[in-house]
């Protein structure tokens, strides 16, 4: 009676460990695949990593990167973050979704040569020069430990950059989230920002005409922003370190880090911007609105005709040409003095009346974007007819010229055959 008792005993206890032995091993077999399957997600969130090239447009896409990548487009998957693209809610996936390509980082680190490359130091981080494979340069911008412009701004600047497209906006070629950095590549501006071209030492001295054309394509951009976007969007950041000259000295808009879309989301923000460049009314009343801009570039233009940094005291000189003995704004007494008798001071004056104009204290009295583009334009078109009226009268002047010459030899033939005449007789 006792042995089979202790049979049954010893197979119940087999029984037992045999069925907490299956349920631990099943315990851990699921644990593990749902870790796994969180690594996945994760690793997908992030998107392909694609070897850096040339351009983020016309360069192939590695077969192996996900169908997503190029199947999901910008505005289709913004479309379903809300109305506001700069929420806090914006992940790694979102900046996947945004369909500009992520780069390595080892590759960016080769193409700077370890980022010895250094072209300035901005609010964002260092800039570096980068030579791809191709021979290809573009501008790596990367962002400091310690930047104001902190990851929303880095991912505020990749999705808005996405979806806008404009000659004089700054292209956005690609970026790079990798081993704890965060990086921006953009197209190479060769001749750099307008301020190291106005304030700094180099050789180069902007002429009257390049100053027109640079505020022409500026009002260009920006009109672009305001009125072409849908929505429209807010740079909130003009000043001109943020506009950036090509070779040819076209000049772009850049630096859309603090940029927002003109929709209200019911959140207030700190004060955001330059001083010297911040609309007085937004300083006041914390809102931020299309008119801001305007006020900035009102002040970009300034810049353009007085080579006076508004942290220097440019407002002041702008009172004091505005307090004119006959009651009108004297600027030939502030234009840069590179400019002088370099200048048309009509071209001069108009376009610092508009100027003033978007630095008016009531925001509402500030002209629309595309009201200053016209305005701009017609002083250009003033300008390449007064060109070709100088060149048409120069034309007539060395026909007259050549005419009275003509004259003047056969005269002397005419003079010197009566002599001869005179001489035999």
């Amino acid at each position: 009676m006792g042995a089979p008792m202790n049979i049954m005993i010893i197979g119940i206890s087999v029984g037992v460990a045999v069925g907490i032995l299956v349920v631990s091993c099943a315990f851990i077999a699921v644990r593990m695949y749902k870790k796994r399957s969180q690594v996945q997600h994760r690793s997908t969130d992030l998107g392909p990593t694609l070897p850096i090239r040339a351009n983020g447009l016309g360069a192939s896409i590695d077969s192996s990167a996900s169908l997503s990548y190029s199947e999901v487009g910008c505005n289709s998957h913004l479309a379903k973050q809300g109305p506001y693209w700069g929420q806090r809610g914006i992940q790694n996936k979102d900046l996947r979704a945004s369909g500009i390509p992520r780069y390595l980082y080892k590759d960016i680190q080769k193409a700077t040569h370890n980022f010895t490359t250094l072209l300035g130091q901005g609010s964002f981080g260092p800039v570096y020069k980068a030579i791809m494979p191709t021979s290809e340069v573009v501008a790596v911008k990367v962002l400091a430990n310690n930047s104001r412009q902190g990851e929303r701004e880095f991912q505020t600047e990749v999705l808005l950059l996405c979806r806008l497209h404009h000659r004089n906006l700054v292209n956005l070629l690609g970026y790079c989230v990798d081993k704890g950095q965060r990086i921006l590549i953009y197209e190479f501006m060769s001749n750099g920002s307008l301020e190291n071209l106005l304030y700094g030492d180099g050789p180069h001295t902007l002429t009257w005409k390049e100053r027109l054309q640079i505020a022409h394509d500026v009002s260009h951009g920006i009109e672009y922003l305001h009125e072409g976007a849908t929505p429209s969007v807010i740079h909130r950041d003009l000043k001109s370190a943020n506009i950036l000259l090509d070779k040819a000295m076209r000049a772009k808009v850049a630096d859309f880090g603090l940029s927002k879309e003109d929709i209200y989301d019911g959140r207030k923000s700190g004060l955001k911007g330059t001083y010297g460049y911040m609309d007085p009314d937004y300083m006041s009343t914390n809102k931020f609105t299309k008119k801001s801009d305007i006020y900035s570039f009102g002040i970009v233009i300034f810049e353009l005709i007085t080579a006076i940094n508004p942290q220097q005291g440019l407002m002041e000189y702008i009172n004091l040409a505005v307090i004119g003995g006959d009651g009108k704004a004297d600027w030939e007494e502030i234009i840069d003095k590179k400019l002088a008798g370099k200048s048309n001071p009509q071209e001069v004056s108009l376009l610092a009346d508009i100027a003033y104009k978007c630095l008016d204290k009531n925001p509402r009295k500030r002209p629309s974007i595309a009201d200053v583009t016209i305005a701009i334009s017609k002083i250009r078109q003033q300008s390449f007819s007064r060109t070709d009226t100088m060149a048409s009268i120069g034309s007539d002047s060395s026909r007259v010229l050549h005419r009275i010459e003509h004259q003047q030899v056969e005269l002397t033939n005419i003079t010197s055959k009566k002599e001869f005449q005179i001489s035999r007789v």
